[in-house]
C-alpha cells in the first residue's frame, strides 16, 4: 500500500503543468488521483491521459478536468473487495484506491507490490521457546533467527502482506519484548496486535484471547514456517469447497520395497510391485470461519489438533489443501541448515 497519499493525490484546481511535474516524480505508478474541494475522488490522471488530450487538440492551459479519466475503478470500505480483483488484473491496473462512504481515499493499493486483497485476519503463533534449536534460541526467540538476510517471521509477514492480509495478530510468551520491538519497527504498513500468553496455551489456545478480529475468516499459522504458499488460491479453495476449516497439508510419499497383494476374503485379486502411497501431513496453516472460535476453551492449553478433532465432533466440515510449492517447518538444527541452503532458490513472486 502507498503510505504518502499526498504524493499520489492532486487538487482539481491544479494546473496541468504542475500536474505533469508531480507525475514526473512518480516513476513507479505514474497515476495521480484527482480530488475536489471536499477531498472526494473525482478522477485519475496519467501521462497517457495528458498525451491523448494534447493529441486531440486540447491546450496545456485548459483545466485538469479536461484531461482526467472519470470512469476510474475503486474499492469500497466495508465491502468484500476480493471479488473485484479479477477485473483489476484483466485491466492491468497498478494502483487502486479504497474509498470511504464520502468517496474520500482511505488508502491506495499498489498492485506492483501486492498480489491480492484477502478478507482475512492472520494469527501467527510466536510464543514457543524453540527448545530444539538451542543454543541459538537462548537469547533470541526462534521467529527472529535469520534465514539468509531476513528473520524467519519476516518472510511470513511479507508473504501475508503480498496478499493484502494486513491485520496480523502475534501470540507471544518467550522473549516477547524482543518480538514486540521488532514488529514496532517493521517498515511495512501492517496492523500488529500483540497477544501475551501468561502461560503457554498450545498451538491454538491463544485464539481465545483475541477479541478484535476484523474479518469473518481467520488464518492461523505457526511462526517457524518458511513457505511461499499461494494464499489467494488457499482462500479461493476454502470458499469454493464450502469448508468450515481448510488445513494446508504436505504430500508425503511412501514407497514399499515389496510387492503388495490386493485381497478379498484372503483371495489374491491382484499384485502391485513396490507401490507408492501418498499421505498428507499437517502443514501448520489453517483457514477457518470465525464462528468456530466458540469451540476453543478460554485461557487453557489447547492445540490445533484438538481444535480439528472438536470441529469433526461437532459436525463441521474439515478439508485439506495440498501445498505444491515450498514449505519447511524450522523446528530442528538440520531444518535450520536446510533453510539456509534453500532460501536463495525460493520463488517469492
Amino acid at each position: 500500500m502507498l503510505k504518502n497519499l499526498d504524493k499520489h493525490t492532486i487538487s482539481i484546481n491544479t494546473s496541468l503543468l504542475d500536474a505533469l511535474k508531480q507525475l514526473n516524480n512518480l516513476p513507479d505508478l505514474l497515476t495521480l488521483f484527482v480530488l475536489d474541494n471536499k477531498k472526494k475522488l473525482i478522477g485519475t490522471l496519467t501521462d497517457g491521459d495528458v498525451r491523448r488530450g494534447l493529441i486531440a487538440g486540447k491546450s496545456i492551459k485548459q483545466p485538469l478536468s479536461e484531461f482526467m479519466y472519470c470512469d476510474f475503478k475503486f474499492l469500497k470500505e466495508g465491502e468484500d473487495n476480493f471479488k473485484k480483483l479479477k477485473l483489476f488484473r484483466e485491466r492491468r491496473l497498478r494502483a487502486v484506491p479504497l474509498l470511504n462512504k464520502k468517496g474520500q481515499i482511505i488508502k491506495i493499493y499498489d498492485f506492483t507490490k501486492i498480489k491480492s486483497i484477502l478478507p482475512l485476519d492472520a494469527v501467527i503463533m510466536a510464543g514457543g521457546e524453540g527448545i530444539r534449536l538451542r543454543p541459538l534460541t537462548n537469547d533470541t526467540p526462534k521467529p527472529l533467527l535469520k534465514i539468509g538476510q531476513k528473520e524467519i517471521i519476516s518472510y511470513n509477514f511479507d508473504r501475508l502482506y503480498q496478499f493484502g492480509i494486513l491485520n496480523q495478530h502475534i501470540t507471544l510468551n518467550y522473549l516477547s519484548e524482543k518480538i514486540v520491538d521488532f514488529c514496532n519497527a517493521y517498515p511495512k504498513d501492517i496492523h500488529f496486535n500483540f497477544i501475551h500468553e501468561h502461560k503457554l496455551l498450545g498451538t491454538a489456545g491463544a485464539l481465545s484471547l483475541i477479541q478484535d478480529f476484523k474479518n469473518d475468516t481467520i488464518l492461523l499459522m505457526n511462526s517457524d514456517l518458511l513457505t511461499n504458499i499461494d494464499y489467494e488460491d488457499f482462500y479461493k479453495t476454502f470458499i469454493e469447497r464450502g469448508a468450515d476449516m481448510l488445513v494446508a497439508s504436505i504430500p508425503y510419499d511412501i514407497t514399499l520395497p515389496y510387492a503388495v497383494f490386493e485381497t478379498e476374503n484372503r483371495t489374491v485379486n491382484s499384485l502391485k510391485e513396490k507401490p507408492t502411497y501418498t499421505h498428507y501431513a499437517n502443514a501448520g496453516i489453517y483457514i477457518f470461519k470465525k464462528k468456530l472460535l466458540k469451540l476453543i476453551p478460554q485461557n487453557k492449553p489447547y492445540n490445533a489438533t484438538e481444535f480439528m478433532e472438536d470441529i469433526l465432533k461437532n459436525g463441521y466440515s474439515l478439508m485439506h489443501y495440498p501445498i505444491r510449492s515450498y514449505w519447511l517447518d524450522i523446528g530442528k538444527h538440520n531444518d535450520f541448515e536446510k533453510a539456509q541452503k534453500d532460501i536463495a532458490h525460493i520463488n517469492w513472486d
